[in-house]
């Protein structure tokens, strides 16, 4: 009776739970980080030497940052307050993928306008203080 009862029970375990499984979400792929650092282009490391559309394009730089801030893609963005050669700046951002990630930098207004180069690296936040 015992061996009768397995074996209807286990044949019907495995019509309820086969579909189950079936349905069951693949979980969603979580974004990559990555860290792009920005230098300021030679010619730029003197104050002096900035023109109207070179700062136009760092505000655009910065609107681009604001707005990947709000969509949630942008993790953390800033620079060193050294100056010349020694000023560089950092973007940290989650994309899909390289290729992605690579076209986020490439788009940066600074560096669409040649004010800034930008070198691109895989990264990821170990640790992360909360906001209060």
């Amino acid at each position: 009776m015992k061996n009768l009862y397995l074996s209807l029970i286990v044949p019907l375990l495995f019509v309820v739970v086969q579909p189950l499984a079936a349905q069951t979400p693949e979980p969603a792929a979580r974004p990559k980080q990555f860290i792009y650092v920005l230098h300021l282009v030679p010619r730029l490391q003197d104050d002096k030497a900035w023109t109207a559309e070179d700062k136009a394009a760092v505000q655009r730089h910065l609107s681009n940052f604001k707005e990947a801030i709000q969509s949630g893609q942008l993790i953390l963005a800033g620079r060193t307050m050294e100056p010349g050669d020694k000023a560089f700046g950092i973007a940290i951002f989650t994309a899909a993928d390289e290729a992605a990630a690579r076209k986020f930098m490439e788009a940066d207004p600074a560096v669409t306008a040649g004010v800034m180069t930008a070198e691109l690296h895989p990264f990821a936040v170990v640790l992360e203080r909360k906001n209060p």
